[in-house]
């Protein structure tokens, strides 16, 4: 993917939070899915203080079993822990990740911080084998970026 495409949905992304749909997530995933041919699998998980766990929101893919998920447990509850983007060529390398399907290959998860402070991430699932690069962790970065007043 070249830059020049994700800086055109990075533009899509920007208009549509600047008209703040009541779905804006939700076509954000879409948006992200529809346009970037390796991403197979787009969603946003919340924290949920009270529980200390993610909970699984907007998300445009196959359905998961996996609403609710722990924090530190697989590479969604480690990005949550820590803060900091997980990107992840080989799902199976991964000791304790949590499988949404035997088609994904590999996962990009990226926090979402609100003044210093973790509240969500967006999770991006490939079928591709080792399918992302820098270029996608910045990209994914700026996005979530301009999503921290959605939180």
């Amino acid at each position: 993917m070249t830059s020049t495409k994700f800086t055109e949905v990075y533009q899509k992304i920007e208009e549509l939070v600047k008209n703040k749909p009541d779905d804006l997530l939700f076509r954000i995933c879409e948006l992200l899915k529809q346009d970037v041919y390796h991403y197979d699998w787009v969603g946003f998980y919340v924290l949920d203080p009270g529980n200390n766990e993610l909970v699984l929101g907007p998300f445009v893919g196959k359905p998961t079993p996996h609403t609710h998920i722990a924090m530190g447990k697989g590479i969604c509850g480690q990005v949550a822990e820590s803060g900091q983007t997980m990107m992840v060529q080989d799902v199976t390398q991964v000791e304790n990740y949590i499988s949404c399907g035997l088609d994904v290959q590999s996962e990009i998860v990226v926090p979402v911080l609100k003044d210093g402070r973790f509240v969500a991430e967006l999770d991006i699932d490939s079928h591709s084998p080792a399918p992302f690069t820098k270029a996608d962790s910045e990209f994914l970065s700026k996005v979530c970026n301009l999503l921290t007043d959605c939180f």
